[in-house]
C-alpha cells in the first residue's frame, strides 16, 4: 500500500510480486524449449488470466503496461530464435508483409535474438499480431475488471 496523498491510500504490487511472474513468464517463453509459439501463448493467457484476476486489486496500470511490453518483447524474441536461418526469415518477413529492403535488412542482421526483438521487431510484430494470434492484453483485462467492481 502507499499514500499519494493526503487522506488516501491505494494498493499496489510489491517488487517480489513482479519479479515472481517474470520468472514464471521467463519459464514460460524459454528460448530452449521447443514449444509452439500458440502453445507458450496458450499457456500465457492461463496463467495471465489468474495472476491478473488475483492483483486486479492494484491501482499500477503503468505496472501491468510494462510487464505486458516486456512479456510482448519476449515473445518475439522466442520467434527470432525459431526462425534459425536467414532463408526461414526471409519468408516469416515476408509474410508479414514488410517492405523488400526492410526485410533484407532484418533477416542479414546479426544482431542477437534479444536485440532484434527490441526495435526492429516491434515494429513488424506490433500488438495488432499478437491480439491476431490470441495473447491476453493485461491492461485491457486489467481495466475490464475495474470496471466490472
Amino acid at each position: 500500500m502507499y499514500k499519494p496523498k493526503a487522506g488516501v491510500i491505494l494498493i499496489r504490487l510489491a517488487s517480489q510480486t513482479i519479479d515472481r511472474v517474470k520468472t514464471k513468464i521467463r519459464e514460460i517463453t524459454a528460448r530452449n524449449k521447443p514449444v509452439s509459439l500458440a502453445e507458450r501463448i496458450e499457456r500465457l493467457n492461463a496463467y495471465l488470466g489468474g495472476w491478473m484476476g488475483y492483483f486486479a486489486l492494484a491501482e499500477t496500470p503503468s505496472i501491468f503496461k510494462n510487464i505486458e511490453g516486456w512479456m510482448r518483447r519476449r515473445l518475439r524474441m522466442c520467434l527470432w530464435k525459431q526462425w534459425k536461418r536467414v532463408r526461414t526469415r526471409y519468408r516469416e518477413l515476408r509474410a508479414l508483409g514488410l517492405p523488400e529492403w526492410v526485410v533484407h535488412e532484418f533477416a542479414n542482421a546479426r544482431k542477437g535474438s534479444w536485440r532484434m526483438a527490441n526495435g526492429p521487431m516491434n515494429r513488424a510484430l506490433g500488438n495488432t499480431y499478437w491480439q491476431s494470434q490470441g495473447l491476453m492484453s493485461l491492461t485491457e483485462r486489467y481495466q475490464r475488471l475495474r470496471q466490472a467492481w
